[in-house]
């Protein structure tokens, strides 16, 4: 177990299931964990248990809607404000609806939280990871990648909506945005890598409405790994000194593989980064 003692690491979508493992065992090896949450009294919860793990390091919760970018934006700006330097970013918030919603931005709900909070976060604490050295940005993707099918020109899904194939579009995405990320800070000591985590049993789509909550999610969850065993490849990359040199690559089980061909395409990438930022006005 790596030791973490000292380390900053950032984390979305810490108060369950994989993202609340990973915190834990990143607290128990010593690092100081400051969580992006959207309900207070989950976040409060999670604390109490981080403390317990990592009972020497001040952990702290800041609280925001990913799904809004003017949210976003902010707690990004609190967080570079409160910590000089952040080893690790775990962009790791996530959701499935089974019906097409817009928020606030008019954007999609899918895209809006699991690609744009991504990338508007990882932005917005640019400086602070830069700033230190060896810092590394790990996103969370999926194998439903392979389901996504990107169309630059409707990136809203608003000629076809359906509910899964459109989350498996936002983790496409969330490839494409860590290749385009790593190469456009190469030169800055900064990682991203992306990640699969496996199918794994928590409580991610039970609120999603459709026929993903009602029977496709509790059988799937039958045949699902443990949340503890769907964190390790977060916690490994995040905490591995044998990926310290690794960067736009895209992980499995602890292991570097190549996704889907849709997701090794390098000007999608760029086009998306450009339109990303288009959107959040950065």
């Amino acid at each position: 177990m790596a030791d973490m003692t000292g380390k900053v690491v950032v984390i979305t979508g810490a108060t369950s299931g994989i993202g609340f493992v990973a915190a834990e065992r990143l607290a128990q090896m010593g690092a100081r964990m400051v969580l992006i949450a959207r309900d207070r009294t989950r976040g409060e919860d999670t604390l109490q248990r981080l403390r317990q793990a990592g009972p020497k390091a001040a952990h702290s919760a800041h609280y925001a809607d990913l799904a809004t970018i003017a949210e976003m934006k902010r707690v990004a700006a609190e967080i570079s404000a409160a910590e000089p330097d952040i080893d690790v970013l775990i962009n790791n918030a996530g959701a499935l609806f089974s019906t097409r919603q817009l928020t606030p931005d008019g954007l999609e709900r899918t895209f809006a939280t699991n690609h744009m909070s991504y990338f508007v976060v990882t932005l917005g604490l640019a400086d602070r990871l830069r700033a230190t050295p060896g810092a590394r940005v790990v996103n969370t993707s999926s194998d439903a990648h392979s389901r996504g099918r990107l169309d630059l020109d409707d990136l809203q899904s608003a000629k076809n909506y359906r509910g899964f194939p459109v989350y498996g579009l936002s983790k496409l995405l969330n490839i494409l945005f860590t290749r385009e990320l790593a190469r456009r800070w190469r030169d800055t000591g900064v990682t991203a890598n992306s990640l699969h985590p496996g199918f794994v049993a928590t409580r991610f789509g039970d609120s999603s409405g459709g026929i993903f909550q009602r029977i496709i999610g509790p059988a799937k969850k039958l045949f699902a790994i443990s949340p503890e065993k769907g964190a390790e490849t977060i916690i490994y990359l995040a905490s591995s000194d044998e990926v310290r040199n690794h960067s736009g690559e895209y992980f499995y089980q602890c292991r570097a593989l190549n996704p889907k061909k849709a997701a090794q395409d390098d000007d999608a990438a760029r086009r998306l980064w450009e339109e990303s930022a288009r959107l959040a006005g950065m």
